[in-house]
């Protein structure tokens, strides 16, 4: 079960085209005096915030995702080498289970918990931990994982080249067509989950055929939220959302990757083969 699957209530902070994301904010585009595309003081753009409270930057986003990919990293390591046998199944099962949850939970959020986010960060790392372990066992070659980060870094870094390079417009068209392709897959997925529970296999979790083609498709669509992810923190940024929206833009980029990295590892696997 893929459990982390990019489907995010993306926060007005966020949201293109649709004029003003907060009371005093300029149109898109326009920038104040103050800067972060506001025509008010940082504090009194957002009700109740404090006075030290300034717009969120890129290099909010930029930090706050690297911490976010850390957590994981840290607790997928922990997975991987502390986890007896005899909860390997269980911790997974689990990491899957509270990842989803607490993902859904902060999808629907109005306002971002940083705290869920790390506990967010631990679930998908002991998902990832113990899957990429299975995984390497049945290649029987641990080198797979270095290959599929790589890869994922590869991908991630040409995606955002391209987005930028050729200035791509992410139309609303566009944002729903993605948004319900990548709600159809994950509720596919969750099916699957419920029915492995009892016993029956679909094939599209497992390492043949339809695995393969499930797991292309799955990447196919990281990618493409990958864009949904770079444009909407851009209009976060040029709006001038609050600071701490970076935790729901690191929260959201986290998702993807993670999930980008968790089917480019599968293709890898399939197209080796087990020993």
């Amino acid at each position: 079960m893929q459990s982390s699957n990019p489907v995010l209530n993306r926060s007005s902070a966020f949201a293109p085209g649709h004029g003003q994301a907060y009371p005093g904010a300029a149109p898109y585009g326009q920038q104040s005096p103050y800067g972060g595309g506001s025509g008010m003081p940082p504090q009194q753009q957002y009700p109740g915030a404090p006075a030290s409270s300034r717009p969120m930057t890129l290099d909010d986003v930029i930090v706050k995702t690297a911490i976010t990919l850390g957590v994981v990293v840290a607790a997928a390591a922990v997975a991987w080498w502390m986890v007896p046998v005899e909860l390997v199944k269980p911790a997974f099962l689990a990491g899957a289970l509270v990842g989803f949850a607490l993902a859904m939970v902060l999808s629907f959020s109005r306002k971002v918990n940083p705290a869920l986010v790390m506990l967010y960060a631990v679930a998908e790392g002991v998902f990832l931990g113990i899957g990429s372990k299975f995984i390497a066992a049945w290649v029987g070659d641990s080198a797979i994982i270095v290959q599929a980060v790589l890869a994922t870094m590869v991908t991630a870094g040409l995606t955002l080249a391209t987005y930028k390079y050729f200035a791509i417009k992410v139309t609303p068209k566009f944002t729903k067509m993605v948004i319900i392709g990548t709600a159809g897959f994950a509720g596919v997925l969750l099916v699957n989950l419920v029915l492995s529970l009892f016993g029956i296999s679909t094939g599209i979790s497992g390492m043949g055929p339809m695995g393969l083609l499930f797991a292309a498709l799955g990447a196919g669509l990281a990618v493409f939220n990958l864009i949904l992810d770079f444009d909407m923190i851009e209009q976060g940024v040029r709006q001038g959302a609050p600071q701490n929206e970076a935790w729901r833009a690191a929260f959201g980029l986290t998702v993807t990757l993670v999930w980008l990295y968790w089917n480019i590892l599968r293709i890898l696997a399939i197209l080796r083969g087990g020993d």
